[in-house]
């Protein structure tokens, strides 16, 4: 089904940073899959421990012990502090799991019509519960009517959470993510999830970070949250958890590790033996190799670089990013330098309509930040260029 406006190309190739198409072309890529590659392409461990697990066994179903999602679930808890984890196949359904121990913890509270606090801009998933929980009417429309128990207030503003808290007496948690990815790498005010936290600690409501595109050491930290100094009581992990294979995980602490039992939710697929080898192997790298720290220093470079490059060019409205992901907003719509940077053989993305974002593997290597950076700020240099020469064409009649 047509549900994708896919670009004119294939890859069949990878190895790190590198994607090669169907004609031998070589691209730098600056999007690692949407920030789902973090260990890059064809990395040697996660090739070795797929092909090695592939070989002795892929899925047997939870209606048995299943010993790579046990040691998973126990390296995962013990990494984030948390106690329970429940393995599903995807970020959405990582997030639909969340939303349903909330309404669960609810209801055994005697909260008959629970609502869940979500945030303008946020995206969640596509599944119908996620759908609505997200922040974008262009993503809802033709899919009502929505779940409803959702009560959506500004990014970034506690002051308004404290007015939804005196106006609805129903809530029972926050679903929020450290840093907006698909809304356009949106970074809070420093002591946001601080606040957050307390806001939910004062109304006995669960704490809930989505952090699938931060977390896994995009940011700097292997999650996002801890540059915070927080600790949430339920997280959502997905995308950079196991480098390509699909997996999802929604773990929690305290009571809300307690909610989940069973019958209460289930998958056929998820932690199934395959994914988990995967996610212990690109766990195990990540801290071993200290790539979260290693991203950190080299997202700084890179948005030191990107300012530098684009200072004081008219239609750049800023530059931010936290570890290696990374946004450049301008002031119009700018699709079109997907396109331009793909012909300059990089791979980036437009979120948001206006903001340029770059999500490069962890592996990458200082030559290739370098390359990414003057490739991205040559593109979006000629692009507005490009738009200046049309603005005076216009106002010329036509004749440039």
């Amino acid at each position: 089904m047509a549900t994708y406006t896919r670009l004119p190309v294939a890859f069949v190739r990878g190895e790190g940073a590198w994607l090669w198409d169907e004609s031998g072309r070589r691209y730098l890529d600056g999007l690692a899959g949407i920030a789902v590659c973090g260990l890059g392409h064809a990395h040697p461990v996660l090739q070795q421990a797929l092909c090695e697990q592939a070989g002795a066994l892929i899925h047997t179903s939870n209606l048995y012990r299943v010993p790579l999602q046990e040691e998973l679930g126990a390296r995962l808890c013990a990494a984030a502090g948390m106690d329970r984890v429940f393995f599903a196949n995807s970020g959405a359904e990582a997030n639909e799991a969340a939303l349903k121990l909330a309404r669960l913890h609810a209801h055994r509270q005697g909260i008959a019509d629970p609502a869940v606090v979500v945030m303008d801009n946020a995206f969640h998933g596509r599944t119908l519960a996620t759908l609505s929980a997200t922040g974008n009417r262009k993503a809802q429309a033709g899919f009502e009517p929505l779940v409803q128990g959702f009560v959506r207030v500004p990014y970034g503003d506690i002051d308004a959470l404290t007015i939804a808290a005196t106006n609805r007496q129903n809530i029972v948690a926050v679903l929020v993510e450290p840093i907006q990815g698909e809304g356009g790498i949106v970074i809070p005010p420093p002591d946001y999830l601080a606040r957050l936290q307390a806001c939910c600690d004062q109304h006995g409501w669960l704490l809930m970070l989505d952090e699938i595109q931060t977390g896994m050491g995009r940011t700097g930290e292997l999650f996002a949250h801890r540059h915070a100094g927080i600790q949430p009581d339920v997280m959502t992990l997905a995308k950079g958890l196991a480098n390509g294979v699909p997996i999802g995980a929604c773990l929690a602490r305290g009571a809300a590790a307690e909610v989940l039992g069973p019958g209460s939710h289930g998958s056929t697929f998820g932690g199934n033996a395959l994914a988990c080898r995967a996610a212990l192997s690109v766990l195990e790298t990540l801290i071993t190799a200290q790539l979260p720290a290693r991203a950190g220093q080299l997202g700084a470079s890179m948005v030191a670089g990107l300012r530098q490059a684009l200072a004081g060019l008219a239609g750049v409205v800023e530059v931010r990013g936290a570890g290696l992901m990374l946004g450049i907003e301008l002031d119009r719509p700018c699709a079109e330098i997907v396109t331009m940077a793909l012909d300059e053989g990089l791979l980036i993305n437009v979120t948001a309509q206006r903001v340029v974002r770059l999500l490069p593997p962890l592996i990458i290597d200082d030559d290739q930040a370098t390359q990414l950076v003057d490739g991205v700020a040559t593109v979006i240099r000629r692009f507005l260029g490009a738009d200046r020469a049309a603005d005076r064409a216009h106002r010329n009649g036509g004749h440039g």
